[in-house]
């Protein structure tokens, strides 16, 4: 499935939905009539919120796939006054997960975003967090801080968590995953590197700095998902290139590495890093400003665009 989070219009309640082809399917809405025209109330449902969505499991995932089915039937039908089935370009996409309680990131896990570096291949995963304050949509803007004149871009695929977990091992890793989407690790550099900071986590988590999106393709849609093309570009032109098969420790050891000491919940995500290109490294480099427009495409996912704004 190709799960997304939506508003009709600008003052509508967010809805979790399904894509297909050109349109999305009101999820909640779908299975609620469906319950209607079956003439009997149907065990379970399906939340708006795409954690508790992800925390129901099975159950869940099967009353997704009754609603698609009989919203596939029925395509004129309408749930509380609005269609349940709508075309993809009318809707306002939404971030997929808006409330993660926690978004791991791993630095430096591309060979070629350590060369650009001139940094040694880690021999552990450097791990970092961002806060879910910096969670922002589709077409949202980035906003750049007042403190910072060096923000850059960072394409990444993004793993979200499907299940609970805990000393996993890796063989079993790809049980726990429920998907993947695109993110945009922003980066205030002068703030992340600055040599009186000496962490990473202030100049990665202003608000709006990981935009995500635009949909969250479950597992089961992406054969490998370390065989993905990977890409930004800003106001057009080409940035970073790359393919995740380029990932120095993989999505299987990452999920396995990290459960060890940190429980992994549902809707959780971890950032997998981002290749070569980034603006800081760059000669001359390249930082945002107000205006840009900038969009991460990875293979069987979709594009992520989001134009860049000062804060005010």
């Amino acid at each position: 499935m190709k799960l997304v989070r939506f508003r009709h219009g600008g003052d509508a309640a967010a809805k979790l939905g399904a894509v297909v082809g050109d349109s999305v399917i009101d999820l909640r809405g779908a299975y609620e009539d469906r319950g209607t025209q079956h003439g009997t109330a149907l065990p379970g449902g399906i939340p708006d919120s795409m954690r508790a969505f992800l925390a129901g499991g099975e159950a869940a995932r099967k009353a997704a796939e009754d609603a698609i089915e009989f919203a596939m039937a029925h395509p004129h039908r309408q749930y509380e006054g609005l269609p349940i089935v709508t075309p993809l370009a009318s809707v306002q996409l939404l971030a997929p997960i808006a409330d993660p309680l926690k978004i791991m990131c791993i630095g430096q896990n591309y060979r070629d975003h350590c060369e650009e570096q001139n940094q040694p291949i880690p021999e552990r995963a450097i791990l970092f967090a961002k806060f879910p304050n910096t969670i922002n949509d589709p077409g949202a803007p980035i906003v750049l801080p007042a403190v910072s004149t060096m923000v850059d871009y960072e394409a990444e695929l993004a793993v979200v968590i499907g299940k609970r977990a805990k000393h996993v091992s890796e063989s079993d890793a790809r049980q726990y995953v429920a998907g993947y989407t695109c993110l945009n690790d922003v980066s205030a550099r002068d703030i992340q590197l600055h040599p009186a900071e000496k962490q990473w986590v202030r100049g990665k988590t202003s608000d709006t700095f990981a935009p995500i999106g635009p949909m969250l393709v479950t597992a089961d849609e992406i054969a490998d998902p370390q065989d993905l093309d990977i890409s930004l570009t800003l106001n057009g032109e080409s940035m970073q290139s790359s393919n995740t098969s380029n990932l120095i420790f993989g999505i299987d050891y990452l999920v396995s590495y990290l459960s060890r000491n940190i429980t992994l919940e549902p809707g959780d995500i971890i950032s997998t890093g981002t290749p070569g290109g980034v603006g800081m490294y760059r000669s001359p480099q390249v930082f945002l400003k107000p205006g840009d427009v900038v969009s991460v495409t990875i293979e069987h996912i979709g594009t992520l665009t989001n134009p860049v704004v000062a804060d005010r």
